[in-house]
């Protein structure tokens, strides 16, 4: 990126010339995402242990929800940047794990969200993906 940026300089006027303007820009937003991520990377904090396996649900926990109709969902309590719905991991800030936290196996939870409340039972809580 910043060869195209010196590229685009050497082609004169630098205020008229678009290709300039934009690389730059990219440039730009560039820096910035990298200086939020290693700003990122200095506030992680890696947990090399499991959670505990007292009966209860903790940060790094695999939780199995049932609803009221049956359903079963399979939820993992992760850090915000670990987030991925599709792999069933969701943030410790989230609702969904501030109802999770502290609960036991058998406890009912109720979540607030825009298309309706959820209400679950927790059926199962491991410290390693369910089914291993």
């Amino acid at each position: 990126m910043a060869e195209a940026v010196a590229v685009a300089a050497a082609e004169g006027d630098r205020s008229e010339n678009a290709e300039y303007t934009y690389s730059k820009m990219k440039l730009g937003r560039i820096h910035g995402k990298l200086r939020f991520l290693g700003n990122r990377l200095k506030a992680l904090t890696v947990v090399p242990q499991p959670p505990p396996d007292d009966g209860r649900v903790h940060f790094g926990s695999w939780v199995t929800l049932e609803d009221d109709d049956g359903e079963q969902y399979v939820y993992r309590i992760v850090g915000p940047d670990e987030t991925s719905i599709e792999g069933g991991q969701i943030s410790a800030e989230s609702p969904m794990a501030h109802a999770l936290l502290g609960r036991t196996l058998d406890d009912e939870i109720v979540v607030e969200r825009p298309r309706g409340d959820l209400h679950a039972t927790i059926v199962e809580i491991c410290s390693s993906p369910p089914g291993r």
